[in-house]
């Protein structure tokens, strides 16, 4: 199967991508690993990108569209994808058509992943990170420190990473909104659109998602 997956901030999508592809035997092709590949391996791209980055601008569409492209063309990727990440706006979308066009494949499904705003803010607002440790990570609501403030592992200071506030929060939905909620548009006019609510434990999202995309392809 060939996914895209979408949905805003908070929803989950690195944590079900993971879930899905095991699930489906498929490679998760996640926007963060490559560029983070790219850059290590000091890839033509990659020097591109960086060079953005360093510059604190954005990277181009095309250097992202490259990447991805050189990913989806390697061995185990050949029967099939998850894409986390990408495309992240129409313009990359109609790349990626474009990209599956010539190698005579097709998506099969785009796997949108619905949450209440608030529900987001209050995602990653309570968001802890330990200062020591960041894969100790709490929260004030939904996994919350024995003592206020301290790592239950090491006992080191939790902090809420500045990315993580309210405020920042909101902008980052609002750039959701604005740049990459256009694709699910473009992508339901081609049928192509499997709703469904990322609320609930990570397995109830993961059952729910596998059970859409398999009616989807009923």
């Amino acid at each position: 199967m060939r996914i895209v997956l979408v949905g805003p901030p908070g929803a989950g999508k690195g944590t079900q991508a993971a879930y899905l592809a095991k699930n489906l035997s498929i490679p998760h092709i996640s926007t963060g690993d490559l560029f983070r590949a790219n850059i290590s391996q000091g890839t033509d791209l990659g020097k591109q990108a960086r060079a953005f980055m360093d510059a604190g601008r954005l990277v181009p569409d095309e250097v992202t569209i490259g990447m991805a492209k050189d990913r989806m063309s390697q061995s185990d990727a050949v029967n099939g994808f998850l894409l986390d990440g990408f495309p992240r706006n129409v313009g990359q979308a109609e790349a990626l058509d474009v990209i599956l066009k010539d190698e005579g494949v097709k998506l099969d499904a785009v796997l949108d992943l619905e949450v209440p705003e608030d529900e987001v803010v209050k995602r990653i607002a309570g968001r802890r990170i330990c200062r020591n440790d960041s894969a100790h990570v709490f929260h004030v609501t939904y996994n919350p420190p024995k003592a206020e403030g301290v790592c239950d592992a090491c006992g080191g200071e939790l902090y809420q990473r500045d990315d993580d506030s309210e405020e920042t929060v909101r902008t980052r939905l609002e750039v959701y909104h604005t740049e990459t909620e256009p694709i699910i548009d473009y992508y339901r006019a081609q049928g192509l659109v499997v709703t469904i609510s990322a609320l609930g434990k990570v397995t109830e999202v993961t059952e729910r998602a596998m059970e859409a995309l398999k009616s989807d392809q009923g």
